[in-house]
Order: structure tokens, then sequence, then C-alpha cells
């Protein structure tokens, strides 16, 4: 993998504790409509870092990996905006104002499940890929 220059590892790793921040707070309702906002910031931030970083060898698993490393950092910023939506509502009151069960069907809490599928393909992904560019060198 390229290695990423010092100002785009602290955008990097700051997206990521922005991601932790926005979460834990949202989760435990502090102040849910700032988090949801932070953890939008993150997660924006993490996954550009990580979409713009490219792997330069000519494995073809590694590739695999890393396209499957970039559906999971389009996933974080779904879920981002779901929890935005959560937060504020937007939809609920314009494109479900008549079925609210409809709503609580397809949109209300669904970022949570977007966030598990997206933490679980990147801590796969991450671990594979180390494995493998350690047996390479």
């Amino acid at each position: 993998m390229k290695q990423l220059s010092k100002t785009e590892s602290i955008f990097f790793l700051s997206g990521g504790l922005l991601m932790v921040v926005g979460a834990g707070c949202y989760a435990f309702m502090w102040q849910q409509q700032i988090a949801s906002i932070v953890f939008y910031i993150g997660a924006l931030a993490f996954a550009s870092i990580q979409i713009r970083q490219k792997y330069e060898g000519q494995d073809t698993t590694v590739k695999r990996l890393k396209k499957i490393m970039n559906v999971a950092d389009l996933l974080f910023i779904l879920s981002g905006v779901l929890m935005i939506e959560n937060a504020f509502g937007l939809l609920k009151d314009n494109l479900f104002s008549g079925n609210y069960n409809a709503y609580l069907d397809y949109i209300y809490n669904k970022w949570v499940l977007l966030l598990l599928v997206a933490a679980i393909l990147e801590i796969y992904t991450m671990h594979r890929i180390s494995s493998l560019l350690g047996k390479e060198q």
C-alpha cells in the first residue's frame, strides 16, 4: 500500500477519532444532532483518505480486498447520512408524512446496521491486507 504523508495520516486518524466520538455521543444520547454531524465529518475524512490510498502491487487478492474496503468506506458515509436523518428527521416529515410505520421500517436506526457491516468489513480487510503484505515482504 502507498504510504500516507504526514498530513494525510493526521487527517485519517482525526477522521477515525471523530467517528468514534460522534457514534459514542449519539449512542449515549448526548447532543445527538451535533454528534451525528461530527460522525459524518469524521466518516468523510476517514473514507476520503482511505479511498485515495492506492495499492501499487500486483496481488489480485489485495486488489479485491481494497475494493471491499472501499465498499466499507461508502457504508461508513451512508451510515453518517442515516444518522443525521435519524437525528433531524427530515425525511420523516417530508417523504413519510402519512406513513410513520414505513419510516420506522426503512429508515429509523438503520445507521447502526450499516455501521456494523462497515466495521466488520473494515476489520476483516485490514487484517487480511496486513497479513498478505507481511508475507509479501
